[in-house]
């Protein structure tokens, strides 16, 4: 059995007439009652699947108690979240935005400061405000209303300055609304319940209470029904309101909104007539018979509207997208295929998603990208060195050559002087070619933590030893090299420009642990370190 509880307070007629319609329908499955309010604790289900709200606006305790049915299954109508949200205010901007006409509407603070605040609670607020440029722009007479709330209470129509500083004056902490006066030649008041059922009525709000609605209007031109009926969708299912009042005062033929926000609205048979009264309770209890037919246990059976879902979507309400960052694509996508350089296999880097600068061909081995091996390399002096691990991935292993320290990142590395060992390959990098080396007679690097291949020793490598990557070099054997054999090869190599060729001094190996220490004029070192410097 689906329940339909109501919750109400000072009213009569329309809570016995609803639980009384919904039963004379004897729809299976589903019966109204009054609800019934025990113990409350932290989300424990009700026993009902649709509670109707009339009251909650007005006892806390209540507000509370519906809300915690709801996150357990109940489908609260209307929305307790939403309803404690909204205001006024906020109902103008929001139809600002979805293009109903709505007055001139200023938001003002209270005459009387909250309770436990002082002057030091609003050092944000300009004070005195710009009240004259208020004026010319809302005009007199206008109306002043609290910015929350219903019931036709503290409601203020100001003629003139005086009068209306003396009516706010009396307002104490209620934050107020200053609107322009619609002067208008009819004005409507329309029930709108469930988003799908309208009824438009004659409305003369200068008019004691009883007598407010028009029961001999009349007749209306059906344009303007047509257009009042569409702007009521409009508001209602962008707030997302099961039970709600919007009215309309018409000037110059066009309906503008003048107040939407009354989600517990005037249901007494004594004040919206009989008709009007047959009609709300016939189309309240199909709304809640609909509502329990539909509800699933467990679930969220709350009505949520256009505001929200569209915000959730990161979309504005009535049209276009809100401006969001933009979100990098880098991750998991191809970066752009590089061409080969020296220069370039060391340091190209895919950064947000954008494409770096297109390098210029040269001799060298292309560096991994995304994941994808490159063509195997063929041993050269400008390449051994070069080789970079590019995303995580392995890079081709390359043949043992003379080791060079390429330049990282765009920066200079040091000035190397010149020796036997790096005369022969001192290549110049930042993408363009150095001289072609002759002699390639050098002992390997170790690459990324890996020993290289064991050399022999010579004088050639004796002082081109190079510690790569932090790790030991390979240990040389000594042969005893002679100085005339080292400057016949120093004679046979041209050093490149900029660079001063010079003698080593020869030196005989010293059968000392670890590579051999060179002095003086020592080859660049290698270490990766000093990316990013």
């Amino acid at each position: 059995m689906k329940k339909i509880g109501i919750l109400f307070g000072q009213e009569s007629s329309f809570p016995q007439a609803f639980v009384d319609r919904v039963n004379e329908k004897n729809i299976k499955g589903i019966s109204a009652e009054f609800v019934t309010v025990d113990e409350v604790f932290q989300g424990r289900a009700t026993d009902y699947a649709v509670i109707i709200d009339r009251i909650s606006q007005d006892v806390p305790f209540y507000r509370a108690y519906l809300k915690n049915a709801a996150i357990s299954g109940t489908a609260v109508m209307n929305n307790p979240f939403w309803w404690s949200a909204d205001e006024k205010f906020f109902n103008n901007a929001l139809a600002t935005k979805l293009g109903v006409p709505v007055p001139k509407t200023y938001l003002l603070p209270s005459k009387e400061m909250p309770t436990d605040t002082s002057s030091n609670s609003f050092k944000n607020l300009k004070f005195p405000m710009n009240w004259s440029n208020i004026f010319d722009e809302i005009g007199f007479p206008a109306y002043m209303k609290p910015h929350s709330g219903g019931g036709w209470k503290s409601v203020y129509k100001v003629t003139d300055v005086e009068n209306l500083f003396q009516s706010y004056s009396e307002t104490g902490q209620l934050v107020m609304l200053l609107q322009e006066e619609i002067q208008f030649e009819s004005y409507f008041r329309c029930y709108c319940l469930g988003q799908k059922y309208v009824r438009i009525m004659q409305y003369e709000p200068r008019n004691p209470h009883h007598l407010r609605y028009v029961t001999n209007g009349g007749p209306v031109e059906k344009k303007l029904l047509k257009t009042i009926e569409d702007y009521v969708f409009k508001l209602n299912n962008a707030l997302g309101y099961d039970m709600n009042t919007v009215e309309f005062a018409v000037r110059d033929g066009i309906p503008y909104a003048i107040d939407f926000c009354n989600p517990a609205p005037d249901a007494d048979l004594f004040s919206v007539g009989q008709e009007n009264f047959d009609w709300v309770v016939e189309n309240a209890a199909n709304m809640a018979i609909e509502r329990a037919q539909s509800h699933k246990d467990g679930k969220d059976n709350l009505t949520w509207g256009n505001f929200i879902k569209t915000s959730v979507a990161g979309e504005q309400i009535g049209g276009g997208k809100t401006s969001a960052p933009a979100v990098e694509k880098s991750v998991g996508k191809r970066g752009p295929k590089p061409k080969a350089t020296a220069a370039k296999s060391s340091s190209e880097v895919k950064v947000a998603g954008k494409r770096g600068p297109k390098p210029k061909a040269a001799s060298a081995v292309a560096p991994k990208v995304a994941g994808k091996r490159g063509p195997k390399p063929k041993a050269t002096a400008a390449n051994a060195s070069t080789e970079v691990k590019v995303a995580g991935k392995r890079g081709p292993k390359p043949k043992a050559t003379a080791a060079v320290a390429p330049k990282v990142a765009g920066k200079r590395g040091p000035k190397p002087k010149a020796s036997v060992a790096n005369a022969s390959t001192e290549v110049k990098v930042a993408g363009k070619r150095g001289p072609k080396p002759k002699a390639a007679s050098a002992a390997a690097p170790k690459l990324a933590g890996k020993r290289g291949p064991k050399p022999k020793a010579s004088a050639a490598n004796a002082s081109a030893e190079v510690k790569v990557a932090g790790k030991r070099g390979p240990k040389p054997k000594t042969e005893g090299a002679k100085p005339a054999k080292i400057a016949k090869a120093t004679k046979a190599i041209k050093a490149p420009k900029k660079v001063a060729a010079k003698k080593a001094s020869p030196k005989k190996s010293s059968a000392k642990k670890g590579s051999a220490k060179p002095k003086g004029n020592s080859a660049p070192s290698s270490d990766m370190n000093n990316i990013g410097e």
